[in-house]
């Protein structure tokens, strides 16, 4: 039984674990969203919630608590500059796990998880992509609008010539 048992252990060791979840966050917050498996993401989730939350303190030792636990610098500067403002004021719940449905090779559980208020970034990539999509789809139409009116034109053109001999 594992009653009270918390944690995933990821099929790991606690080194390769901690490494794990140690680039999961750095990811997370340099990119603000990141797709993974579901118990990854879940597992995340809490990691990086604290690690916000230390670092909400703003001082020196926050800053070299989460410079402990996360390595590269411009992610850190980036947390604590523009980060930190944004999201700041929302007591927890920092992040979003937004559930994919299984992969393909081995139908592992998929998911994305995503920093709350940072979810206009995606939306504006989107935007633009259906804007994309939308201008080559009225091309399209316009194209083969513009084919079948060539085409009628020449079947009007083909019994005129029949009928004149």
């Amino acid at each position: 039984m594992r009653h009270r048992v918390k944690g995933r252990k990821l099929g790991r060791t606690a080194s390769h674990r901690k490494a794990t979840l140690t680039l999961l966050a750095t990811s997370l917050l340099k990119h603000k969203r990141i797709k993974t498996t579901l118990a990854k993401a879940k597992e995340t989730r809490g990691f990086v919630e604290k690690l916000i939350t230390k670092a909400k303190k703003d001082d020196l030792h926050a800053k070299k608590m989460v410079m402990d636990v996360i390595k590269d610098k411009e992610t850190v500067k980036e947390l604590f500059a523009d980060i930190i403002p944004k999201i700041g004021d929302r007591p927890g719940g920092y992040t979003r796990v937004i559930k994919l449905g299984n992969r393909l090779g081995d139908a592992a559980s998929m998911a994305i998880i995503e920093l709350v208020d940072y979810n206009d970034i995606a939306t504006a990539r989107e935007e633009e992509r259906k804007e994309v999509r939308e201008v080559k789809a009225k091309e399209k139409k316009e194209a083969e609008a513009q084919q079948e009116a060539e085409e009628a034109q020449f079947v009007e053109e083909a019994p005129a010539e029949e009928e004149k001999k």
